[in-house]
């Protein structure tokens, strides 16, 4: 049985701008020093044009991006357009130069480490094997935390680089000026070429298209919006390298930001730019590797590699295999292969895959495929493109002998992983429809390319939309079938939606995610059979995602949601340091919430409802009501007040609650109990009840919010199961 997945969009603007701006960094700190030894002082123009050569890509992937949303990015467009071979030969190519990234970013690493602890430069190549196996350990077990830790370390190292351009132009330049063409125009082009790979990260964020919010819009933005401000910041940052490092030991330098900072502002300065340096040059070889391990798995996955590298670990959801495999391939680079030799190499596997991307525009627009519809199209087209097409070309030819033949012998591998494998695949490229080569676009045994990417596009909007009341599952539920029940309950004549929330490590594709375990599956089961016995109207749908936050928080959004029911532990965790998904939508979802405790109680017969003297209780009064309904219990009105309040103020207490009481027709109670230990006495009161019914707590104290300490103290001292209540206005 084959389960379909929906993506949720869960990428804002500023969050996808951060991702994209993240994955180009490692570029400033580690090649400008390099690329002035090939271009001289024209380094920072190099940026520039390097840059102006990248946007016909970013306009083509934005428009391919909006007409497939499907996770994947580069290998699915080519492979759409061009068939299975240049499919396996792209996603050949793509791994290659996203690890040999990461390669370049762990050498640097290493350059960088050299500022903080004394080690011989011998040691480079040891110092980061290491560090790609402190990395290979945090995505193999899919580390979340990691990855919402390189958001931070994006803003830190952005606000570093900003800093050293403000003070550098305010400050006299200690190298003298020289020939600003010094090269010649051979060695700029070098240089340019050289530079390519600094923006490769700007597309990246089109691999996650189908978990960006409003991608027509979005995408295109975050891809120009990044690209423009890493631009400036390579430029202003590689003028100020030439203002104040000397030119003889820049050409060599693989950690230019240390020695400028160190040369501007002292040791300290230095010493903070070392620091900034691992890092940011850290985060973005996990990254990197979180990234390139993806291409394998996904060729797999289409049949094109084989099987083995789709193995996911049960317990960490990671694709185990072709994390090993990348790991692997990272540590020969970085062993046999110096930091020129890795970026000329990644820039010319990023130029063919752009020039690719540039061509697979052209082939979509023309062969009016009908289900080719992007929300986005670039401007100025074809000669946007052509552009694009014709300066990558020229730019490969400036990456030297070697990186040629590195880019046949990807063809040559390409094509020969294609006839033992690819060939078997029943998809075909848009061009199999045409000329006489068109056998090389399609797999043996293809059917139409058009109907596969139909049946392969993100569905949207499979939610209940009338279904008033959501449960999400987050998995640690003591009985997900009774929190649906108390969630029937509350307004029996709504519909239900119980969604099973699966969340996956960022290594793997959500299209991936298993949603049919056995587990899932006996909930499924469960949750379901309340259809009949407790005749309601229920809905169960499993859903994979990567923030399970805003996943909640869409799902809200979408449908007509009136109340959101979860399971609760009874603590808020949520804050600066603590991020948790109960602890965000108590804050901030805009729903009635209902968060309830379950004490293994299974019969409620008794209901007791504790509101505090002076709060509104009718709302609160007609969904005990609802829930007494249901279950055929009796309700009690609970209020506590102070050991020495008059007797006139009990009395008043009496004669609102029964007022609040006056036409249920069930058995109800007005109690009032004089105490100042409000805690204790709703904890001992709990024990004569199966069901205990509260409102929400005041805000916490500012470490509360800090550290996400906050519990319920109610909630932790009750004996029965407890249902918390935050009814909007």
């Amino acid at each position: 049985m084959k389960s379909k997945t929906t993506l949720v969009r869960t990428l804002s603007l500023p969050s996808a701008i951060a991702i994209s701006v993240g994955g180009m960094l490692s570029g400033i700190f580690v090649l400008p020093g390099v690329a002035f030894g090939i271009t001289g002082p024209s380094v920072s123009l190099a940026f520039l044009v390097a840059g102006i050569c990248i946007i016909p890509a970013v306009l083509s992937k934005a428009e391919l991006a909006t007409a497939m949303p499907k996770s994947g990015g580069t290998y699915v467009y080519i492979d759409r357009a061009f068939g299975p071979l240049f499919g396996v030969v792209s996603g050949i190519g793509l791994w290659l130069s996203l690890l040999l990234k990461s390669a370049f970013s762990l050498v640097g690493l290493s350059a960088y480490l050299y500022v903080l602890v004394e080690l011989d430069s011998l040691y480079t190549t040891i110092v980061a094997i290491v560090s790609l196996l402190l990395v290979l350990v945090l995505n193999l077990f899919g580390v979340k935390k990691v990855g919402n830790a390189q958001l931070a370390i994006v803003g830190i190292s952005v606000t570093s680089l900003v800093v050293l351009i403000a003070v550098g132009f305010n400050s006299v330049s200690v190298v003298p000026p020289t020939e600003f063409l010094s090269e010649g125009t051979l060695g700029f082009f070098g240089g340019v070429a050289f530079l390519y790979i600094s923006y490769a990260g700007v597309t990246k964020i089109a691999a996650i298209a189908g978990e960006i919010s409003q991608p027509e819009k979005n995408l295109p933005r975050t891809m120009i919006i990044s690209l423009l401000l890493i631009m400036a910041v390579y430029v202003c940052v590689s003028m100020v390298l030439v203002r104040f490092v000397d030119g003889a030991a820049l050409s060599t330098d693989i950690r230019p930001i240390y020695t400028a900072a160190a040369q501007i502002g002292g040791p300290i300065a230095g010493y903070i730019a070392g620091v900034v340096g691992v890092m940011t040059l850290l985060s973005m070889a996990n990254s990197g590797l979180l990234a390139s391990s993806r291409f394998p798995f996904a060729m797999a996955r289409d049949g094109a590699l084989p099987k083995v590298f789709t193995s996911i670990s049960k317990q960490y959801l990671t694709p185990v295999f072709s994390i090993i495999v990348t790991a692997i391939a990272i540590a020969l680079a970085i062993i046999f292969l110096d930091v020129v030799k890795i970026a000329k190499l990644a820039s010319a596997f990023k130029v063919l895959m752009f020039v690719s991307v540039n061509l697979a525009v052209i082939v979509f627009r023309e062969t009016n495929a009908q289900w080719y519809r992007p929300k986005y199209k670039s401007p100025l087209y074809p000669f946007v493109q052509i552009f694009g097409i014709l300066s990558g070309l020229f730019l490969l030819a400036f990456l030297g002998l070697q990186a040629l033949l590195s880019v046949l012998a990807v063809f040559i591998i390409g094509f020969l992983v294609f006839l033992a494998y690819g060939r078997k695949t029943n998809r075909s490229g848009l061009l199999s429809n045409y000329g006489i080569f068109s056998f090389l676009f399609r797999g043996r045994r293809a059917g139409t390319s058009e109907t596969e990417l139909d049946q392969e596009e993100v569905i949207e909007g499979v939610y209940s939309s009338d279904s008033q009341i959501v449960v999400p599952l987050l998995g640690d539920e003591t009985s997900p079938e009774m929190i649906v029940e108390v969630a029937s309950s509350i307004n029996p004549k709504n519909s239900v939606n119980a969604i099973n929330i699966i969340e996956a490590p960022d290594q793997t594709f959500l299209e991936d995610v298993n949603l049919i375990s056995p587990k899932d599956e006996s909930v499924k089961r469960r949750i379901l059979s309340l259809r009949e016995s407790k005749n309601t109207k229920i809905t169960f749908e499993s859903l994979p995602t990567h923030d399970v936050v805003n996943t909640i928080k869409n799902i809200t959004s979408v449908q007509k949601c009136e109340w959101l029911v979860m399971g609760w532990g009874g603590r808020e965790n949520t804050g600066i340091l603590v991020r948790n998904p109960v602890g965000w939508v108590i804050k901030n979802i805009n729903a009635n919430l209902a968060l309830f405790k379950d004490n293994g109680v299974r019969n409620i017969s008794k209901v007791v409802l504790a509101v505090r003297p002076g709060r509104e209780g009718n709302k609160f009064i007609r969904v005990a009501d609802h829930i007494c309904k249901y279950y055929g219990a009796s309700l009690t009105l609970l209020n506590v007040i102070g050991k020495d309040a008059k007797k006139s103020v009990e009395s008043k207490l009496h004669d609102d609650n029964n007022s609040l009481l006056k036409g249920l027709s069930r058995e109800e109670n007005s109690v009032v109990i004089k105490s100042n230990d409000v805690v204790g006495v709703i904890s001992e009161v709990s024990a004569s009840y199966d069901l205990l019914i509260i409102g929400s707590q005041e805000k916490s104290a500012w470490y509360n919010v800090l550290l996400g300490l906050k519990s319920d103290r109610f909630v932790k001292n009750s004996v029965c199961s407890v249902l918390r209540l935050t009814i909007r206005d």
